[in-house]
């Protein structure tokens, strides 16, 4: 049989051989992917999409802490410690000049690097440290003590100061690009959230384009009051009506959203200064984006010197940056760092505590923050009905996906294991488990395929109803059985927990809820 013709694809391929570049290769057939793919292929076209062409918008793991770097280099140095039984001076040195070098490469200033270590060093050379029983965990109290004071200390209110009479004025102030409007928004859900305030919204940024309905949507979203919008008006006349509006109409708090700059320059400080000076506002707070570094120190440095401010709020501190900025703040500006912005959305603003920041980046954790975490996102009512239930031995997939969704409130997976003691260590396993991204959206995604029958009784859970399951959630059988061997021990742990009672909990620990012959480590 005679051939055809050689195609000009196929005779190019034929001359590069093995060297042919991927964009020559032809692309795998749709029917191929759907062969390969299987049974367990999603319903929905965009699963089927994501699957057969990768989710782009799909967000890999999650960003590095702002201090996760020099969390890992301290603890390292504090682990060989340990590792030593007595300390002779020259130990302590070595390990000090270690430390100096992880606050430089974090990007800490100069002059507090040189402050920090001296204070330590003073502390950490003399004899009580030195011939003390546990050496190391000396020289760890000594080098937390002197973090907690370079960061602010532990005395003082954390942040925002309402002691004063209404309407209560804050101004925010800042660059252009580092959160101010978004930042504004966060503070006003926090207040009438938190604090049951009266608040009024107000953009004073005549200069960006759409700065104002910007943040009348951000009120919007936080439920809040935003000043209405009058085109032509100047930023101290807008101010002035704020104000006005906020005596007659009894509001708590004035949010105060100024214009910024590309960098700072003598407009913005002065028109930033004339309104400082016709609202007199209580709390002038200063917003820096922490992925800048040294920089936010020196523009903080700059606004202190010619505005005056009460406090700093530093966004970004999700991102990869190195925390120097925050250890920096402090010493340089003499203002006092009062919030942290943890991500986009508006209920990502926590307070700014020296003491629980210190000990995460030494690696001990953070429980206080994550018990108000908890206590904040946490349904009460639904926690104690769990719990009753619990109690009598009842757990049904529908508890569980309660579980999951709670969890998904609180944040990530990773940031919600970052703050307890030890897990830094474990950093580069949590990164490749994928946690956020792959165990709770996938488990969640499985326990919605499932009928209400099918979670009320999952015995009812077969082979053909498993595939189905699996279909439906754009997930593998496997997946499914891993979910309900999970599920199974976790109902016969609560019927364990509900036989033996309080008083064998007590009595037998941990090793009471594990079934016979497995060890709880």
């Amino acid at each position: 049989m005679a051939k055809g013709p050689v195609s000009p694809f196929r005779l190019t391929l034929r001359r590069l051989g093995d060297k042919r570049p991927s964009s020559l290769v032809r692309p795998e057939p749709w029917s191929a992917r759907l062969m390969r793919v299987g049974s367990a292929a999603p319903r929905r076209l965009a699963q089927r999409r994501a699957l057969f062409w990768g989710d782009r918008n799909a967000k890999g793991p999650s960003g590095c802490p702002m201090f996760e770097a020099l969390s890992s280099k301290l603890n390292g140095v504090f682990d060989r410690l340990r590792r030593r039984g007595a300390l002779s001076e020259a130990d302590v040195t070595e390990a000090l000049r270690e430390v100096r070098v992880a606050l430089l490469e974090a990007d800490v200033a100069l002059p507090v690097v040189r402050d920090l270590v001296a204070r330590v060093k003073e502390r950490a050379i003399g004899q009580e440290v030195i011939r003390s029983v546990s050496p190391a965990q000396q020289v760890i109290k000594i080098v937390n003590d002197a973090l907690v004071e370079a960061l602010g200390g532990t005395e003082g209110a954390r942040g925002v100061d309402l002691n004063a009479p209404a309407p209560v004025a804050i101004l925010m102030v800042g660059l252009q690009g580092s959160g101010k409007t978004t930042t504004s928004g966060k503070i006003a859900l926090r207040l009438r959230q938190r604090d049951k305030k009266k608040v009024l919204l107000a953009s004073l940024d005549v200069h960006r384009p759409a700065a104002q309905l910007q943040l009348q949507q951000l009120a919007e979203r936080a439920e809040v009051t935003s000043l209405p919008i009058i085109a032509g008006q100047r930023p101290l006349e807008i101010a002035a009506r704020a104000m006005d509006v906020a005596r007659r109409e009894l509001y708590d708090v004035v949010v105060l959203d100024t214009a910024g700059r590309l960098a700072i320059d003598e407009a913005l400080m002065a028109e930033v200064a004339e309104i400082k000076a016709a609202t007199q506002p209580h709390e002038t707070l200063l917003v820096v984006d922490a992925m800048t570094g040294q920089d936010a120190v020196n523009t903080a440095k700059a606004f202190q010197e010619k505005i005056g401010v009460t406090g700093i709020v530093m966004t970004r501190v999700d991102g990869d940056a190195r925390g120097g900025a925050a250890l920096s703040m402090r010493a340089v500006t003499g203002a006092p760092i009062k919030l942290l912005g943890a991500g986009e959305k508006l209920d990502a603003l926590e307070d700014f505590h020296p003491d629980r920041i210190a000990g995460r980046i030494l690696g001990m954790g953070d429980i206080v923050s994550l018990v108000e975490k908890a206590a904040e996102t946490i349904d009460q009512a639904e926690a104690e009905k769990l719990a009753a239930r619990m109690q009598k031995g009842q757990f049904t997939l529908d508890d569980y996906a309660a579980q999951l969704k709670q969890i998904g409130k609180m944040g990530s997976l990773q940031g919600i294991l970052g703050m307890l003691p030890g897990v830094q260590k474990m950093k580069a396993q949590l990164e490749g488990a994928n946690l956020d991204t792959a165990i709770l959206q996938r488990q969640a995604a499985i326990i919605s395929s499932m009928t209400p029958k099918e979670r009320r009784t999952p015995d009812l859970l077969k082979a053909s109803r498993k595939r189905r399951i699996a279909a439906g959630s754009g997930t593998t059988v496997q997946d499914v059985n891993r979910l309900l061997k999970q599920f199974d021990d976790m109902s016969a742990m609560m019927k364990r927990m509900s036989k033996i009672g309080q008083k064998g909990l007590m009595r037998g620990g941990l090793a009471a809820l594990l079934p016979q012959g497995r060890r709880p480590f």
